[in-house]
Parts: structure tokens; sequence; C-alpha cells
């Protein structure tokens, strides 16, 4: 449940019926065949899509989803976060995503980038006239970034891009950065205690996860479990995060097996008491079948839309409070900011102005979001929606939009 219904949302704010169509409807959605030739008998097919979900505030921004199960109502839902989340950090930057139905995990180097040159070719006149930026998203990379950046030689019309060659220093730690300071407000301002000894349990251990974890165990906040889809490891102690690093290098490997923890189930994973529980890779894992389980004192969602529609019932109704989303993982897009910036500048940044950068606005974010949702008697989702909606409803407005 990633964006609260405009309609449940008009209980705190007046929202047109103008606003309301905008915001409901995709400004623009493209999909196409991405069809390559890949040997001399084989010719590989696939389902691809952009969409466009409100560029009010600017360029359409959201990274390029290569998965196997990926849709286009997916696409869309992406698409749509990433509105709210560009609006509620109050960057210049629309929604936008992208897809392609295709398992990278299949595709040797080789054919991948001459994947990711076909998407180009297929939407080069969207990437060279700036309409949208992409970044990297699940299966996509740094390197896929500079496959794109070769292919048009504007080091703006892409972020995510190796530092070398025109990327962002922190941007790869920078949504695990942006989590993990979501999380240390939450444990301060909501749980009403200290970071240092705080017990964490982490699902995913991917990009997002392992940055997360680092940040908090830097905190000295003790990440005690670690689930990803190989299993998960649990010490009571904390686990030593950077020998994980070390174990798990990739997000293709797994924590199963470390020998600084012992293994759990999945049930018991999500059964945990720890003060906060960061579901950090996949949608839907918060759900009507591990919700009624889990017995944390605050979620932080580090994925994009890991709850539930039914499963945040269930947890609302058990107490258990939710940062969204499109608040606390969005350090990533504020780099990508910085980056899309510096490439028109030509300005530089260094990787502890981007830290300190992503802390403010997330600091800023929050404090913002706390006061609201005491103010309105609400949830934080509902909070953080209501300062997203206004910005995005007066910049249609000064656009005469509406």
């Amino acid at each position: 449940m990633a964006l609260i219904p405009l309609d449940k949302m008009k209980q705190y704010m007046e929202i047109s019926n103008a606003a309301e169509m905008l915001l409901t409807h995709p400004e623009k959605e493209i999909k196409f065949s991405l069809n390559l030739k890949i040997a001399p008998d084989t010719i590989i097919c696939h389902d691809a899509y952009v969409i466009y979900h409100n560029v009010v505030l600017g360029p359409a921004k959201g990274g390029i989803r290569f998965s196997p199960t990926v849709t286009v109502d997916e696409t869309r839902k992406l698409a749509e976060i990433m509105t709210y989340k560009n609006a509620l950090m109050r960057i210049p930057f629309g929604g936008g995503k992208s897809g392609v139905c295709i398992d990278p995990y299949a595709l040797d180097d080789f054919r991948k980038v001459a994947v990711v040159k076909e998407f180009v070719h297929m939407i080069r006149e969207e990437l060279v006239a700036g309409h949208y930026v992409p970044a990297p998203d699940m299966g996509t990379t740094p390197t896929d970034m500079a496959v794109i950046y070769g292919e048009l030689h504007k080091s703006e019309c892409v972020t995510g891009k190796p530092v070398r060659i025109g990327g962002l220093p922190g941007r790869l730690e920078a949504t695990g950065r942006g989590v993990s300071c979501a999380t240390r407000l939450g444990i301060e301002r909501i749980l009403k205690r200290k970071v240092a000894g705080s017990k964490i349990a982490v699902q995913g251990f991917g990009n997002v996860g392992r940055w997360t974890a680092f940040f908090l165990s830097e905190m000295g906040a003790k990440v005690v479990a670690i689930n990803d889809r190989g299993g998960s490891v649990y010490n009571r102690a904390g686990l030593n995060v950077m020998k994980l690093f070390d174990y798990a290098p990739t997000s293709r490997d797994s924590v199963s097996g470390f020998s600084g923890g012992e293994p759990i189930s999945q049930s018991d994973f999500f059964g945990m008491e720890v003060d906060v529980l960061i579901p950090a890779a996949l949608e839907n894992v918060l759900n009507s079948e591990t919700a009624p389980k889990v017995r944390t004192k605050l979620i932080v969602e580090g994925a994009n839309d890991p709850t539930s529609a039914d499963g945040e019932k269930i947890l609302k109704k058990n107490g258990i409070p939710i940062l969204p989303d499109f608040f606390a993982n969005a350090g990533g897009v504020v780099a990508s900011y910085i980056e899309w910036r510096n490439a028109k500048s030509g300005n530089q940044t260094s990787k502890q102005e981007v830290f300190e950068f992503i802390d403010a606005k997330i600091e800023t974010i929050f404090h913002e979001g706390f006061t609201i949702a005491k103010k309105m008697k609400a949830g934080y989702r509902e909070a953080f929606s209501y300062i997203a909606l206004n910005e995005l409803i007066k910049a249609m407005e000064e656009r005469a939009w509406l």
C-alpha cells in the first residue's frame, strides 16, 4: 500500500475533481516490444514499458527495472510512487518508471549490453530531450547506465552512472543512507529511545538492505537478523555486517549459511521481537499472511511498496507505526538529483556532501511529517501524502493545469 487513496485524503485536505483526475491518470504510457537477434537462429522478444505518471514538477524520473515479472500495472504504480516521492522531497522531478519483462540473470554481459542499447534505440527521443531521466532499479546496474550514456553522450540524460564517467560519489549507498537516517529518526522520535543498542531486522540484502544495515551498525544499532531469498541468519548480539559484505558480496549471493549467526525460518524472521523491521527488497512482503506474525515496534519501508493493503490494515490494528517507502527510501532519488544537477552545471560533490544533503532532506521532511501526523491524528503515510499532495496541487495551480 504505497500510497493513500485520494478519496481518503479528502478528509484531511481539499482535492478538486480536476486535481484528482490529473493525479489518477498517467500522463503518458509507452509500450513497445524489445526485439533483438542474439544468435543466427535466436531472436528474443520482451515487453517493455515507459510510464510518465505526472511531470508537473519536472522531467519524469524513475529507474529501469529488468525482471521477468514486470507488468504495465506494476510499472504504472512505481511511476506514481516516484511522483509522490519527488514531490515530498521537493526536488524538480516528476514521476516516471520503465520496465522490461526480462530476466537479467539469464543474460550474459554481452547480451545485456545489447538489450540496453536496443532499449535506448526505442525511446531515444524521450531520453535526448530529457523528458525521461532513468537510473538503476531492480535488475539494472551502474554499468547499464554507462551504456546508456555511451549511446547518448549527454551526461544529464541518465543518473546512477559509475563515478569515473560523471556518476556521483555516494550514489551506490544513497538509498540505504536515507533509510538508515529515517530509521534513526523513527527510533529517536517515535520510539523515544537511542539508536545504539536498538535491535534491527532487515528483509533483503541487496543494495538497499546491505547499506541500510551498514549505516545502522555504524550508529551502534544491533542488526540481529537479515532475510533474503536464500534464507535468514540471526545473531542476538548483532551480526557482523562487514563480514556479511564479504560473505554475500552481490545481490545474487545469499546470507544463508553465514557462520556468524544461526539460521531461522522466514516465519520466525517476521515474528521476531525487534525495535525496527525494515523490508528492503520486494513488493508486498508484509501481507495478510506475514503481517499477523509481526511483533516489531516500528516498520521502515526500505523497498518500494513492501506492504499490501491487507497487511497495512493488520499492522495498524496491532498499533505498529509505518514510515512509508516514498519517504524512507527517497535518498536514492535525492542523490540522483545531485548527479543530474552536477551534470548540467559541471559541479562536483564529495561523498560526505552527498550524505549530508540526504540526511538534511530526510530530517527536514521527517520533522514536518511528524508534526502533521500529530496535528491530523493520522498515520505517517497520511501525513507524508499530505505534504506531497500539497506540493503537487500547488504546482499544478501555478502552471495553470487547474
